[in-house]
């Protein structure tokens, strides 16, 4: 079974996160969640979910607190063994954490592992305008081989709904990923 760290953050798009909690739990992966304190207040005001409702939905999930630093995703004789370490939606804040090697939390600690062992590392950044510092974030982040995708969901498939929007989105994660998946219809060209 392959595993997985998700990390859901303070940005707006929560829905993010979970629809990819789904479709990950529905292939089947091993899934190490870690919901940031700003994440859970988002989750809530969005989706009107508590981490409490996530639990019950998804009860083969292993939950983390953000505070727990010395858990054994932290270290990457651990983490190396994973498929990846997704942060989705990822807030500037984490962001500015990661691109500087700044650990004040479990998600800052496990992106930072992830950099350093070369396990990919995904940050679904979701914020508008982007400041040249969140340019400047997402470069440093993308030299040290860290992955960003902007929540911007396409067209060209023709969504006619919110969900089928999210699913392009949450599917160009798994592509990334190079895990199967059939949430949105391909480029013909």
């Amino acid at each position: 079974m392959e595993s997985i760290v998700l990390c859901i953050t303070g940005a707006s798009g929560s829905i993010y996160g979970l629809r990819l909690l789904e479709v990950l739990y529905e292939k089947g992966f091993q899934i190490d969640l870690i919901v940031s304190s700003a994440g859970a207040l988002v989750l809530k005001e969005e989706l009107e979910l508590s981490v409490k409702d996530i639990q019950e939905k998804f009860p083969k999930v292993r939950f983390i607190s953000e505070k727990a630093i010395g858990d054994r995703i932290a270290s990457g004789s651990r983490l190396i063994k994973y498929k990846g370490v997704v942060v989705a939606p990822c807030s500037m804040s984490t962001l500015s954490c990661v691109a500087n090697g700044i650990n004040q939390n479990l998600i800052h600690r496990v992106c930072e592992t992830a950099l350093k062992e070369r396990v990919p590392l995904v940050l679904l950044v979701r914020e508008a305008p982007y400041s040249v510092i969140h340019i400047e974030n997402m470069l440093r982040v993308a030299r040290a081989g860290g992955i960003i995708i902007p929540a911007s969901p396409a067209f060209y498939h023709k969504p006619k709904s919110v969900q089928e929007m999210v699913d392009f989105v949450v599917g160009k994660i798994l592509d990334v990923l190079r895990i199967e998946h059939e949430l949105f219809r391909r480029w013909k060209g």
